[in-house]
This record gives structure tokens, C-alpha cells and sequence, in this order.
């Protein structure tokens, strides 16, 4: 086995290493003075199983084409099999034509990864079920929810309500409630243009309760202030959140301060584009994919990995 690191989160590649007990393989990765990408896998990897770290979060576009081009040199290398490691797998938000003339680009990025070589994607909480089925290949998908599922259990939150920011969330929101025992409410919203949305009701009893909001990613913090403030109004006494993937850029970081979210929860999968502050609580989940690499490496079982105990 070798696993190899791209630059978009080489800390969160060294501590999946390093759960499983093995040295990240030694490549060079550089730029040409036009911007162009080089890379050199230094150690040989002919006939082993290759195992490429690397989320395509900001700036997408640099960590997609790094990505491929490592696929490509792998392959080139006759490695014997190649799996990309995608903590976080960036346009999964166009997984569908919902307006005319627009594209699939979660189906595109798909299409890029296969056609660049690889044989196998281990990813972590797409943010639609259905991207799984873009692939012809093996799809492993690990959900975060062991983590959080921990997490909040720790917290020992009396009178617990899970709320789904949107409509769309309404599904995980069910599903962590099964977890945690809690209830379920849903927040309904229109969206005004890409950085703007406004809560226009809410489903569901949050008066006197502690709410978490759950999401799959945020990046501006729109959706789930918005929500928050409705749950608030409501007469919750508190309002958290739990995001498996942290996009947050700056505006985000600020808008989630004046917010009534006490804290939001959030996993490595993607590196921090700037400073958090304190309500900010970030949870690893190195293990979690270091396991995983490992029993698809032995060819066991990974099943277990999604159960909560």
C-alpha cells in the first residue's frame, strides 16, 4: 500500500498515515511559471495499491486538476490499483439539470476521475446520495456521523431536536435523530441568489428544546443563520450546528458570530480557508478514513464503519 498526498490538506493526509501505521509515499508537486502543475512520484509504486489524499475544497479548480494529474502519473507508473481519496468532494451541488441549459458537473468531475485512471473513490458525505451512481467503478461512501454521534452524546444536551436547515436536509435530520433519540424539525427557505437566503418557516416543536442544525457543508453560513434565527424565535433555549465539511470563507466566519449558533461542529475534511475563533469545534476524522483505506486494502468489510455504537 502507498498512500500519496496531494497540497490541498497535507495535515489531514499525514494523520490518516499515520492511524494506519504507514509513511506517506514521497512525490514532488510544483508549479511551472505559468501556473501549470508537475508531478513526480519519487518512489516506485509499480504493482502496489495506491491511495490518493486529496479534497477538491478551495481552490477547486487547482486541487481537481493536482488530483488528476496524480491519477494520471500513478497510472503511468503501473501502479496496480489506484483509489482517490476525496474527504470532501467539491461540485456536488450541480447533480442535476434543475434549470435549462445548465450542466451535471458532479457527473463531469466522475467522468474526469475514471478517465484519468482510477479504479476505486472512498469519499465522505456527498452532499447528494445519488452521486454514487455517476460512477461505473467502486463508490465507498463514509458518512461522519460516528463522529458527531459521539460528540453530541458527550454533551449530554437534555430535550434534543434535530433541525434540517432546508427541505433537502430533512432526510439526515431523520436519521440523526434515530441516533440520538431527538426530535425532527425542518426549516423552509427561499434563496435569493448565491449568498443571500431567507428562513420562511418552520415544521416541527422547538420551544424549551436544545436545536442542532444539520448540514452537509456550508460555505457563506446563509442557510444555517437563517434557520437559526427562526429556531430561536421559536423559543429554543439553544441552537448548535454539526457541517461535515467547513467551506467557511471569511463572510461566513462572521455571519456564524453574530448568529445565534452557540457553536458549529465540523470535521478536517477540507483545511480551514481562515481563522474560525471560538465557535468553532472541529472534530478529526483521520481514523475514521484510515480505517477505511485499511479494510479496503485487506478486502474486509466496511460496513461497520457507518454503525453507531
Amino acid at each position: 500500500m502507498k498512500i500519496l498526498a496531494g497540497t490541498a490538506h497535507r495535515d489531514l493526509a499525514e494523520r490518516i498515515a499515520a492511524e494506519a501505521d504507514v509513511t506517506l509515499c514521497e512525490a514532488e508537486i510544483s508549479r511551472f511559471p505559468d501556473g501549470e502543475i508537475f508531478v513526480k512520484i519519487v518512489e516506485n509504486v509499480r504493482g502496489r495499491d495506491v491511495y490518493i489524499i486529496q479534497p477538491t475544497s478551495y481552490p477547486p479548480n487547482e486541487n481537481l486538476m493536482e488530483l488528476l494529474i496524480m491519477i494520471d502519473a500513478a497510472k503511468r507508473a503501473s501502479a496496480r490499483s489506484i483509489t482517490a481519496v476525496l474527504p470532501y468532494y467539491g461540485y456536488a451541488r450541480q447533480d442535476r439539470k434543475d434549470q435549462p441549459r445548465v450542466p451535471i458537473t458532479a457527473k463531469l468531475i466522475a467522468n474526469l476521475l475514471v478517465a484519468a485512471g482510477t479504479t476505486r473513490v472512498l469519499t465522505m458525505d456527498l452532499h447528494a446520495q445519488q452521486i454514487q451512481g455517476f460512477f461505473d467503478i467502486p463508490v465507498d461512501h463514509l458518512y461522519a456521523a460516528p463522529v458527531f454521534v459521539k460528540y453530541l452524546r458527550e454533551k449530554n444536551l437534555k430535550n434534543l431536536v434535530m433541525v434540517a436547515p432546508d427541505t433537502g436536509g430533512m432526510k439526515l435530520a431523520a436519521a440523526y435523530a434515530d441516533m440520538l433519540d431527538a426530535g425532527v424539525a425542518v426549516v423552509g427557505k427561499e434563496r435569493k441568489n448565491c449568498n443571500e437566503v431567507e428562513a420562511t418557516h418552520l415544521v416541527g416543536d422547538v420551544k424549551g428544546c436544545n436545536a442542532v442544525l444539520v448540514d452537509d457543508m456550508t460555505s457563506t453560513a446563509g442557510t444555517l443563520t437563517a434557520a437559526a434565527e427562526m429556531v430561536q424565535k421559536a423559543g429554543a433555549c439553544s441552537v448548535r450546528a454539526a457541517v461535515s465539511h467547513s467551506l467557511l470563507n471569511c463572510k461566513g466566519v462572521e455571519r456564524l458570530n453574530s448568529s445565534p449558533i452557540e457553536e458549529l461542529v465540523t470535521t478536517d475534511s477540507v483545511p480551514p480557508r481562515c481563522e474560525f475563533g471560538g465557535r468553532v469545534t472541529v472534530l478529526s476524522v483521520a481514523e475514521l478514513l484510515a480505517e477505511a483505506i485499511c479494510r479496503i486494502h485487506n478486502n474486509t468489510s466496511v460496513t461497520s464503519l457507518f454503525r453507531i455504537t
